[in-house]
């Protein structure tokens, strides 16, 4: 056995005794490389993980152990982030820029995750270097412990499909451009689960005729919010990002970047093959990219023109994200739906607005939330392990709570929040776009979302009954979505756009979450193997 796995085979054993020990453990070891893909019919450099692109899946169970051994065969930095894992009371394997130092080429890094209380569809991908627009993408899920009822019957199969947009140009060159501090060009195509529209390569799945199939779809891509529909199926949809919902069903599905869903479909047609659409949203420009529903005794190849959905539609859109609400008598994680409290009966200590805007600084393309566009520290150093070396190097709480009007300039912008507190945040989207925002290591209550400007009044229309719980949330042209959180997860954590574009330069913050009394017994102790650079590599050890 190579050196360099025996170290890691000794280090994931040092690992584990700081870990839930009755909790299972499922072990990856996966192999970084650049390699020639064909997505849109022409030769890319793009990023494969064990050879694969899309990457593998991660499967996983409540309160599983999940121990993936990264090596990094790329010729630069490289780090993943799982979207939607909440790494509780760990933030230094959260995997962004701001937590965990990227591996260096040639080296390897083990992450020691805990899908701890967790259910549901997420999905990984490369965070640093513009990398998600090369691959280094797979889905993440996370399937309910035995015993813990789940409010459907058991699929005949679990599908996942991976939607985004996707640029011909390499990755490399389009980071050049935003390094120039310029915008990126339209993307030219869409993809499905690596596959774009065109020839016989088109994604596929098979179903039984008569069977009802799990699709978990999510929104990978650069930009652009999605439609997913199936030719002549309905979809039920079953659960958002680790939250059973209520099942309805739709025709077509809005996913926005970065979102996940899960939709129930039954194979109740006649046996041929159906058209799987995916189209962008909110765009003078339609992109379509279609895959292939293959009935298995099928004697028809899919024929005539896809299905057409939505394009421009505002109000079609947030009719549909108003409708998608918790089910209060399912299960989560636990038996005990609710747990010991309703987010409705809490009072909110505190009210954030952030608001997104684009400019020029200095003459270069930025974008900001409450005018501030994010850049690391000086040393590079990861905000996480600077707070926890007391090393400095930013300032807690210097990024306004409400918007100010004033001209973008630049900061390394950290939200100081309380540890243990109710809090109310509300994105307000004065452009024209369609504004996507996700937060790390928590999951949160879409309390209300509409058109014009939020006001106090605005509460009067939220639902403090039975919002959903997830992730990430999209916000309308001209448009705010408040949403309610409960900071019980102590660390430091990336809340961003996930307009990748937007995100690179600068429409990001951390969160960080404690208290003067928050204790060593908060939080777990920095990973033994944890990477340390910028001004904390070489000058401190890691406690043990």
């Amino acid at each position: 056995m190579p050196l360099k796995r025996i170290l890691a085979v000794f280090l994931v054993a040092l690992l584990v005794v700081n870990t839930v020990a009755e909790s299972p453990y499922r072990f990856f070891e996966w192999n970084v490389t650049y390699g020639t893909i064909w997505p849109l019919g022409l030769p890319q450099k793009g990023i494969l993980i064990n050879g694969q692109f899309p990457g593998p899946d991660i499967v996983s169970v409540t309160n599983d152990n999940v121990i993936i051994n990264v090596f990094n065969n790329l010729d630069e930095p490289f780090l993943l982030t799982w979207n939607g894992i909440q790494n509780r009371r760990n933030s230094f394997e959260d995997g962004v820029w701001g937590t965990t130092c990227p591996i260096p080429p040639g080296k390897n890094f083990t992450y020691i995750l805990q899908v701890k209380d967790q259910i549901g569809s997420f999905f990984y991908f490369p965070s640093t270097g513009f990398h998600k627009a090369a691959g280094g993408f797979g889905g993440f899920r996370i399937l309910s412990r035995p015993g813990i009822p789940v409010p459907f019957d058991e699929p005949a199969g679990d599908f996942t499909v991976l939607i985004g947009d996707w640029y011909k140009s390499n990755h490399t060159y389009l980071k050049s451009i935003l390094d120039r501090n310029h915008k990126l060009p339209f993307v030219d195509s869409i993809l499905i689960n690596g596959h774009g529209p065109q020839g016989p390569n088109r994604a596929s799945f098979t179903v039984d005729q008569g069977k009802t199939y799990r699709l978990r779809i999510s929104n990978v891509g650069l930009e652009h919010s999605l439609n997913f529909r199936i030719e002549g199926h309905k979809m039920k949809l079953v659960e958002v990002e680790g939250t059973h919902t209520m099942q309805e069903t739709y025709s077509s599905l809005d996913v926005h970047v970065g979102q996940s869903y899960s939709v129930l479909i039954t194979a109740d047609q006649a046996p041929r093959d159906y058209h799987i659409v995916v189209s962008n949203r909110f765009s003078s420009i339609l992109l379509t990219t279609t895959g292939v529903l293959h009935y298995s005794n099928s004697n028809q190849e899919v024929t005539g023109p896809p299905p057409g959905g939505p394009t421009s539609e505002i109000g079609w859109s947030l009719n549909q994200a108003r409708s998608i609400r918790t089910n209060l008598t399912a299960s989560g994680p636990r038996p005990n739906p609710q747990g010991s409290y309703h987010y409705g009966m809490i009072n909110t200590t505190r009210t954030i607005r952030l608001a997104n805007s684009a400019g020029q600084v200095n003459g270069k393309q930025r974008y900001a939330i409450n005018s501030v566009s994010f850049v690391p520290t000086k040393s590079n150093t990861p905000l996480k392990l600077a707070d926890y070396f007391k090393i400095g190097g930013f300032t807690p709480g210097n990024i306004p709570d409400a918007p100010t009007g004033k001209g973008i300039y630049l900061d390394t912008s950290v939200l100081q929040t309380d540890y243990r507190t109710f809090i109310e945040i509300v994105f307000e989207n004065k452009e024209g776009i369609v504004q996507s925002w996700h937060l790390n290591g928590y999951a949160f209550w879409v309390v209300g979302m509409d058109g014009g400007k939020w006001s106090p009044a605005s509460r009067d229309q939220y639902n403090l009954r039975d919002a959903v719980s997830r992730i990430t949330t999209q916000v309308y042209p001209r448009s705010w979505t408040a949403i309610y959180i409960a900071l019980d997860n102590v660390g430091m954590w990336n809340l961003r756009s996930e307009f990748w574009a937007r995100q690179y330069l600068g429409q990001q913050l951390y969160m960080r979450v404690y208290t003067t009394s928050t204790s060593w017994r908060d939080e777990y102790p920095i990973p033994i193997n944890a990477l340390l650079c910028g001004d904390v590599a070489g000058r401190h050890k890691r406690p043990l």
